[in-house]
């Protein structure tokens, strides 16, 4: 699964990257240390360009009696998405990607976990593949998402057994397009990022907390 990411790229790159529209209303502040639950920032196409905005991190579906399964659904796997009702349909138009510059996995040590965090490389932020849904009742409604895993690349399976499905940026476009993907378009798309592309490092056992979120979380110790 993941569980936890950053995002600290300032928000004029991030336009330039994502090639967003107007982001005059958008309440943009970098996070060290984002976890499940909390609101997240999302992309998805727009008219011109693409929209950026803040969904909740559990998934909701449209038919779910309860907002509560959405601690539930962080993450969908890429592998059985045609199975399940709750994604399926989601993966023909409601599509988004979710911005990020790391992400963390626990590495089990001598009976301790050990933070780790990933990074591409040159250290620029990456699109995580993702989908979203409103789940509405008379009185609330809400808008959340989950992130895609899959398989783990070379430099993340020596740490966990699952991995964040990061886009290729020649991809990024066609997932957030409306129209529907093929199998084939998708499997290409759903892959462990080259991780040659990558790096990774220890950090604090302060990221453990959601409640710690400053820069010492993704401090190299």
């Amino acid at each position: 699964m993941c569980g936890r990411f950053s995002l600290t790229t300032e928000l004029h790159k991030l336009e330039e990257r994502f090639f967003l529209e107007n982001t005059n209303n958008l309440e943009y502040s970098i996070s060290y240390n984002i976890a499940p639950g909390q609101p997240i920032l999302a992309i998805v196409e727009g008219e011109n360009q693409n929209r950026a905005g803040y969904l909740h991190w559990g998934l909701v579906p449209s038919f779910a009696k309860d907002k509560k399964i959405g601690y539930k659904m962080i993450n969908a796997r890429a592998e059985t998405l045609h199975e399940k009702v709750s994604f399926r349909k989601l993966l023909e138009r409601r599509r988004c990607i979710i911005p990020a510059d790391g992400f963390f996995e626990w590495k089990k040590q001598n009976g301790d976990k050990k933070p780790i965090r990933f990074t591409k490389t040159n250290e620029q932020p990456f699109a995580f593949a993702g989908l979203w849904d409103r789940w509405v009742t008379k009185d609330e409604e809400m808008v959340s998402c989950t992130l895609i895993t899959t398989r783990p690349n070379k430099l993340v399976e020596d740490v966990h057994d699952r991995m964040p499905v990061i886009l290729k940026e020649e991809h990024e476009k066609d997932w957030l397009s409306r129209q529907e993907l093929t199998s084939s378009q998708l499997a290409t798309m759903l892959q462990p990022f080259n991780a040659e592309l990558m790096k990774s490092y220890e950090v604090s056992s302060i990221v453990n907390s959601p409640k710690n979120n400053g820069p010492e979380c993704i401090k190299t110790i």
